[in-house]
């Protein structure tokens, strides 16, 4: 293998993909589920089965569900719930879901998962209360993300607990931004 062409800062890609084209097998953050599920072909379009409890990915109710429009680029930041389970579900476009455990005496303290999920590769992402994450619509049309949790929005008191995108106390970078600037000045 001739590797004269490679250059200083190179950075060689891991596997992400078996060879029957699953995710290859990642640690979970603890407490976090992943269920993939398959788009089923109908005359007109497609179903897609978003939740079912029977496939026990955690033991909390549902009492609320809600959508979000993420316009191409857009992300929505650093926060995390004391309370409240996520359950997350990009039903259009694709989105990177991105993952902080900062639970002090987790066994996964400070642990960082991604997953990109959305139409292509549909799955939900269960997300317990204490664990930070942010979303991302890094493709170039409109994203919607569904999100069932257990614990129905309080408007006196929200269970929302912000950081800025670029904080330093989480240990990730998202490249949309110098990916979009980069392109400008093209």
């Amino acid at each position: 293998m001739n590797h004269d062409c490679i250059l200083p800062g190179t950075i060689k890609d891991g596997q992400s993909i078996t060879r029957d084209w699953q995710p290859v097998a990642r640690e979970l953050i603890h407490g976090v589920a992943l269920r993939e599920v398959r788009n089923v072909p109908k005359e007109g379009g497609t179903l897609t089965e978003l939740y079912r409890a029977d496939w026990q990915l955690d033991q909390v109710p549902v009492t609320q569900v809600f959508q979000s429009i993420l316009y191409p680029g857009t992300i929505s930041g650093w926060h995390v719930h004391t309370q409240t389970t996520d359950r997350l579900f990009v039903s259009l476009g694709m989105m990177r879901i991105v993952l902080f455990d900062a639970r002090k005496n987790s066994p996964t303290f400070n642990k960082i998962n991604e997953f990109k999920i959305g139409e292509w590769r549909p799955a939900l992402v269960v997300v317990p209360p204490g664990v930070w994450h942010a979303v991302e619509n890094y493709a170039d049309q409109r994203a919607l993300l569904m999100n069932i949790v257990d614990i129905a929005y309080d408007y006196e008191s929200p269970d929302h607990l912000r950081l800025p995108i670029d904080t330093d106390q989480i240990p990730y970078r998202f490249k949309t931004t110098t990916q979009k600037d980069a392109l400008a000045q093209k």
